[in-house]
């Protein structure tokens, strides 16, 4: 049965939220903050590489070659992001009528893998290095680079922090992660550089590699982890399900009996969250419709405009083995969905939320439910 208050599937196959424009324009006011700030970290990367190189070929340290090999490895991971959140902004499509939005945490994962490649080529350079150690000339030029490389990656990667949490986008946050391991290791090296300086000890230098090498392994390390999570569809925080549990609690009408089957996650910048909700006898299809409706705003209130799918049931309605009646406090859990197959989809129209995400990753928009 479908919502007679949402709007109708288009034939091609598409979301039908994603009908309606009003989504995918505010898909593109979210899109083009992240396309400007992934712009930024290309030229910021693209500049500070060729400095690196000129720095390290005059001085002959390895610790500057390696930060070179770094903010390239930078400046791939930030193409990626500029492609994917450009990527993960478009409409549903025929091809892929839940959207793009998990382009952004595939392209997160990759970055954290390049950085893991990267971390084993400045690793087997510093090493070689330690047991054919190479004089290190014109410190002071190697100074100045990699003090200004530090401070311009913390100015950027702050920047790209700040649009990360505002637009919610994996990708930007993998790349200010990249930068800010960057501002690090570039301050690294600029103490070694000094301690070089003052002792006059040149196996500082690639002692000093290996050390942005570490700190280059847990960077990857803890961006794949995270992206990998939501790529295999981890639940959302407890937090964020104790948000649902809140909406429900708070919409102050006897006629909502409880609600079983609650189910949440996120696809790039987009959350998803689906339960069954059931109403007391004696209400009817019209009123439970309606009380829908303000849940699901009240959600996506809270959820930052969850993708929200509600299944309607009369309270008595849950068979034998099944979680059902009202969920209530710390004893409430997330469950799979059951096998019903008269899901109801309740959406706010475009007047009510334009801000609908662009696909829904379980259902087929096309799909009518039996």
């Amino acid at each position: 049965m479908r919502d007679p208050g949402a709007p109708s599937a288009p034939s091609e196959g598409l979301r039908a939220a994603g009908s309606s424009g009003a989504a995918v324009l505010g898909a593109g006011s979210r899109t083009r903050p992240k396309s400007r700030a992934a712009a930024l970290s290309i030229v910021s990367n693209s500049t500070l590489i060729v400095l690196k190189l000129v720095a390290g070929v005059l001085t002959g340290s390895i610790a500057i070659l390696t930060e070179a090999i770094h903010s390239s490895i930078d400046l791939i991971a930030s193409i990626v992001a500029f492609v994917s959140v450009r990527k993960a902004g478009a409409p549903a499509d025929r091809d892929h009528p839940y959207g793009h939005a998990k382009v952004e945490n595939l392209a997160a994962a990759f970055e954290g893998v390049l950085i893991l490649a990267g971390a084993a080529v400045i690793a087997f350079e510093s090493v070689r290095r330690l047991f054919v150690p190479a004089e290190v000339e014109l410190l002071w030029v190697g100074i100045a680079v990699m003090g200004f490389s530090g401070v311009a990656n913390v100015a950027v990667s702050s920047f790209l922090a700040r649009r990360a949490r505002a637009t919610e986008s994996p990708a930007l946050e993998g790349d200010a992660a990249h930068l800010r391991t960057d501002a690090l290791t570039s301050f690294g090296v600029l103490g070694g550089l000094l301690a070089v300086e003052v002792s006059g000890i040149e196996r500082i230098d690639p002692i000093v590699a290996l050390l942005v090498a570490a700190a280059i392994v847990v960077s990857g390390l803890r961006l794949v982890s995270r992206s990998s999570r939501v790529l295999v569809d981890e639940a959302l925080p407890a937090e964020e399900l104790a948000g649902v549990r809140e909406a429900l609690e708070g919409q102050g009408t006897s006629e909502i009996a409880g609600f079983h089957a609650l189910r949440a996650r996120r696809a790039g910048s987009d959350r998803y969250v689906d339960l069954h909700v059931q109403f007391r006898r004696g209400t009817s299809l019209e009123r439970a419709h309606e009380l829908a409706h303000e849940l699901t705003r009240d959600i996506r209130a809270r959820l930052s405009g969850a993708d929200v799918l509600i299944h309607l049931e009369p309270e008595d309605a849950v068979r034998p083995g099944e979680r059902g009646g009202v969920e209530a406090g710390a004893a409430a859990s997330v469950d799979a969905a059951s096998s019903d197959d008269s899901a109801l989809r309740v959406e706010a129209s475009p007047a009510d939320d334009a801000s609908s995400p662009q696909g829904r990753p379980n259902r087929p928009a096309d799909a009518e439910p039996g």
